[in-house]
């Protein structure tokens, strides 16, 4: 099949997909678009080609954009393939390409340093939560004058308004951290 031709095809199945997704028949979508249900079928299902003044009216019945109904697939939209980032006895790699709703950033981090002792300055404090699960090993979560060791298979979740740190304990750990914006900003990029 040519490029042209899985591109076509693959409109044809959004178009059927999302129609059944909002429980419509052909007749109803056919409707809304201001085409014949006879027409509407046979777009769907290959047996006529895709006009371009008939693929914008069907993208606004169905509640989508032109470009997200004729988007191509490549597996570099779903596959997210994380470097390695290095420093001060934590390695990072980041899970999501973008921040995603409400700025979140998903990383997986693997810790082999303790949580660091010591002056107030050793703790951080900025707006928002932080959530993360231990993957393996124990993680020592500071808070403020608290100390609370996170086993593999738990979570916390924990207001950044309160002085935090965290760090490895009895060994390396590793994690998976869920951080808003500030919690990014603060947690995986260097300190000055």
């Amino acid at each position: 099949m040519t490029q042209d031709g899985e591109l076509d095809n693959l409109v044809r199945k959004r178009i059927r997909g999302l129609r059944l997704a909002k429980g419509w028949s052909l007749d109803e979508l056919a409707a809304r678009c201001y085409l014949s249900p006879s027409t509407l079928s046979r777009i769907e299902t290959g047996h006529r080609r895709i006009a371009l003044d008939q693929l914008a009216p069907i993208a606004r019945a169905l509640g989508t954009s032109l470009d997200q109904l004729v988007e191509t697939v490549a597996d570099d939209d779903v596959v997210i393939r994380p470097q390695r980032d290095e420093a001060h006895g934590r390695t990072t790699w980041l899970l999501s390409r973008e921040p995603g709703p409400q700025g979140m950033t998903v990383a997986k981090m693997r810790l082999t340093k303790p949580a660091p002792r010591g002056s107030a300055d050793s703790q951080r404090v900025h707006p928002g939560k932080d959530w993360f699960t231990v993957l393996s090993g124990t993680v020592e979560l500071l808070l403020g004058e608290r100390r609370i060791l996170v086993e593999a298979g738990e979570a916390a979740e924990f207001s950044t308004m309160i002085p935090h740190a965290f760090g490895a304990y009895d060994g390396p750990a590793e994690m998976l951290c869920i951080l808003d914006h500030d919690g990014e900003r603060t947690h995986l990029r260097p300190n000055p």
